[in-house]
């Protein structure tokens, strides 16, 4: 019997009628306390996976394929090194530090290369999956990433600024009213659901510490009430997708079994046994996918899809009361601001996406209007400018987004200007004014000619004195 120190014994007798016929006990407990292995995906919406992995040959890193996400590696970084969330090309938004198996639901949902206009995420932060979502949608369509817990928004908004997401709405609610506010709205949804957490044990050696039989009952009437209101949000045809980082029945497959009595002829199982090679080492006989940790030397995690075969009719929402403080720009007034941002270096923005509050001008991505009048939203938008007189004032996040870079930074360069430090730069051409600063061409934020250097506008709020070189 292998040594066990983190799990439970009542929850290896529990668990134990339930592990697939093909699989041990031995293994499991072994695979628990095994280190768990690091790994990242690459951002798309900041460069390609070859640029990335030439940019890991030149960090000395050794890296290996993830078989089911294109974008995701497993990754050894160089004895003596840093920890890699310290590195400019991390804080930068270059790529995000994520377990493997937590990338499978987003591809799961996406499999057979989808294309969805309008996306919820139900359960969002920090924004992993959000994050991930957003580059399967290339930015483009509309991406609501919902969160319950007041203190994890503002890091929910962070990792989208980072990651340059543009197409992404936050809301701040109890997951339950968006089946009531937004029914038959979605073309696909994502509940990566609150759970026990037993998967995670790998990396959190606490994750048992409360852990019981009774929690995972309450939990899982949390989990029905969630991928109740899930299932009514998505529009028929749309395909949902349920998953959780626990490995019992009663929060996984059983969960599942209430969606599908609860909807009967309104839901379709959709199996996953051909996700990924060797997807069918996991797949249980429902089609669903449950990663025992020892499959793939990963977390612990179950992934169903489902697909909404017709309406529901179900959602008795109150009246809906928000003034919405923006108004669309329009007219000649759009003509001349777009010109103006162009002039600014900003590019990619359509008429439709402005709108303005007093003397800001902010980017909403397509198609807001379908939700800004059904649901109140925490968090939208990026603002672009803010008009100061006869003056235009650039906003970071606006820069990062939408310019390209003038001034491309050295590695070196790059680590002190994160530091919120000024540079010195050859200058011969005397050049004057603002000018966007990159790295790996992508737009990092702004800084402005001084002589022989450059005098840094990074907000105070984005200065890191913790990045390190490697």
């Amino acid at each position: 019997m292998s040594i066990n120190t983190l799990l439970p014994s009542q929850f290896l007798e529990h668990i134990s009628s339930q592990l697939p016929s093909h699989l041990t006990m031995d293994d499991l407990i072994a695979a628990c306390h095994k280190e768990l292995r690091f790994s990242i995906r690459v951002n798309t919406l900041k460069g390609t996976v070859a640029d990335f992995c030439l940019l890991m040959d030149q960090l000395d890193w050794s890296y290996q394929a993830i078989p089911w996400c294109h974008t995701g590696f497993w990754v050894e970084l160089p004895p003596g090194s840093s920890a890699a969330g310290k590195l400019p090309q991390h804080i930068t938004g270059l790529f995000y530090i994520q377990e493997a198996s937590s990338m499978l639901p987003p591809v799961a949902l996406f499999s057979d290369n989808k294309k969805f206009e309008m996306v919820l995420d139900l359960a969002a932060a920090p924004g992993s999956k959000t994050t991930q979502i957003a580059a399967l949608m290339a930015n483009k369509g509309l991406l609501v990433a919902n969160e319950y817990s007041s203190s994890r928004i503002k890091a929910l908004h962070s990792n989208l600024q980072r990651m340059a997401v543009s197409n992404t709405l936050i809301s701040h609610y109890d997951g339950h009213v968006h089946g009531e506010h937004l029914e038959n709205c979605f073309d696909a949804v994502l509940i990566d659901a609150p759970c026990s957490g037993e998967g995670t044990v790998r990396k959190d050696p606490t994750a048992f510490k409360n852990w019981s039989l009774d929690h995972i009952e309450e939990i899982s009437c949390v989990q029905r009430g969630l991928l109740r209101s899930a299932f009514m949000a998505l529009k028929p045809g749309g395909e949902l997708v349920y998953s959780t980082c626990a490995l019992n029945f009663t929060e996984n497959q059983q969960v599942c079994q209430f969606l599908l009595d609860e909807f009967k002829d309104l839901v379709e199982p959709i199996n996953l046994a051909d996700l990924f090679d060797g997807a069918d080492k996991a797949v249980t006989e429902q089609g669903y996918l449950h990663i025992w940790p020892q499959l793939f030397d990963s977390e612990g995690f179950f992934i169903a899809k489902f697909r909404k075969l017709g309406p529901t009719n179900l959602a008795q929402p109150k009246p809906f009361k928000n003034k919405f403080p923006f108004s669309p720009v329009k007219g000649r007034e759009a003509t001349a601001l777009l010109a103006q941002l162009d002039d600014l270096g900003l590019a990619g923005i359509e008429q439709h996406n402005l709108y303005q509050r007093e003397q800001e001008i902010w980017y909403f991505p397509s198609g807001i209007e379908q939700l800004t009048s059904r649901m109140k939203f925490q968090r939208l938008g990026i603002k672009l400018v803010e008009l100061k007189g006869k003056n235009t004032v650039l906003e970071h996040h606006g820069a990062t987004v939408f310019s390209q870079p003038q001034l491309e930074l050295t590695p070196e360069q790059l680590v002190e200007y994160l530091k919120g430090r000024d540079l010195p730069v050859n200058n011969e051409a005397k050049q004057k004014g603002l000018v966007f600063v990159g790295y790996q061409q992508q737009t990092i934020g702004m800084a402005k000619w001084v002589g022989s250097k450059i005098k840094n506008k990074l907000p105070r709020n984005l200065v890191n004195d913790d990045v390190v070189l490697k």
